[in-house]
């Protein structure tokens, strides 16, 4: 069984299926990451800004599977 640090307190937690709130170690953890991501204070870096898309360049070629 994986022992994880609970992301917003570092309590050890357990990944089990029987953790509901995993990898927290309780809703309010959880709670605490969600608004911390409403907030705008975590953001995930964009590649390609959306300032820098070109509307006339071709579209990028699809790789089929």
């Amino acid at each position: 069984m994986a022992v994880v640090n609970c992301p917003t307190c570092s309590t050890k937690v357990e990944w089990v299926e029987a953790n509901r709130f995993r990898p927290f170690c309780s809703e309010r953890c959880k709670q605490i990451d969600l608004g911390a991501w409403a907030e705008e204070k975590y953001v995930i870096p964009v590649a390609n800004p959306l300032e820098d898309f070109d509307e006339d360049a071709p579209p990028p070629p699809r790789h089929e599977p």
